[in-house]
């Protein structure tokens, strides 16, 4: 079986109440983490958010661009884009 790679858009916002997949945003997605942009916490919270919603662990899952903007690009491994993107939005959902 070969090796799955996957690259996903998101658009973080830090310092919210909880943390949560919000759901699209354009062609990526939205999610908000409580954890403050200090530090590096607001990435390491986005890791553990995705990788939480997509049922792997959080070495399966990085930041590979945008580690100091709102808008960042995530690596995945182990999941298809499509399977990616399904349970994202299953995520986004049970959040309603």
């Amino acid at each position: 079986m070969e090796p799955r790679l996957t690259r996903l858009r998101m658009r973080v916002s830090p310092g919210a109440g909880r943390s949560a997949v919000v759901g699209r945003y354009g062609e990526g997605w939205k999610v908000r983490v409580a954890a403050p942009p200090e530090k590096g916490r607001a990435n390491a919270e986005v890791v553990a958010l995705v990788a939480g919603s997509l049922g792997l662990g959080r070495p399966a899952v990085r930041v590979v661009a945008g580690a100091a903007s709102r808008d960042k690009v995530i690596e995945v491994d182990g999941l298809s884009h499509e399977e990616a993107e399904r349970l994202l939005a299953v995520a986004g959902e049970e959040r309603s």
